[in-house]
């Protein structure tokens, strides 16, 4: 019989597949993550404090956001990442109730607003202009062949 543990895991670490960030991120008392976008969008949705493991693109700017909204710790870059780093993150993100308040408080506002509402507002600006013509800009960005044409 084989473990599904890497070597050197503790017993109390248990191995899963994938799991949706929305489902299993609101039952952590926090989440460790690599600061990626898409990953750091779902723990501020989900309202828990976050350490963050940033490796490298823009990692480390979004690491960087979670600690200045307060809602977790200074990032912990993988090159210096530890196991005693480690425990001491999870240990400040799970004890300090700062950041707890502060990620439920930012989780609410989140949920309250419709992001794509300003998009669609600033697209429709920025299209049609303030006369309601089609502005100039998107007339040349709209590549219309005529016939026998190449678009290419």
């Amino acid at each position: 019989m084989t473990s599904s543990r890497p070597p050197g895991w503790a017993r109390a670490c248990k191995a899963v597949g994938d799991t949706p960030h929305d489902w299993v991120f609101p039952r952590m008392a926090a989440v460790v993550h690599h600061a990626g976008a898409g990953t750091t969008a779902a723990g501020l949705r989900a309202g828990v404090p976050a350490v963050t493991v940033p490796m490298y693109t823009d990692q480390p700017f979004w690491a960087r956001r979670v600690t200045e909204l307060g809602t977790g710790p200074a990032p912990v870059p993988l090159r210096q990442l530890t196991a005693d780093r480690l425990a001491a993150a999870i240990r400040e993100a799970v004890s300090v109730a700062a950041y707890r308040e502060r990620a439920r408080d930012l989780a609410d506002r989140i949920r309250g607003e419709d992001g794509a509402a300003p998009v669609l507002a600033w697209l429709e600006q920025m299209w049609l202009g303030r006369s309601g013509r089609v502005c100039p800009l998107a007339d040349r960005a709209v590549a219309r062949p005529t016939k026998g044409q190449s678009t290419v």
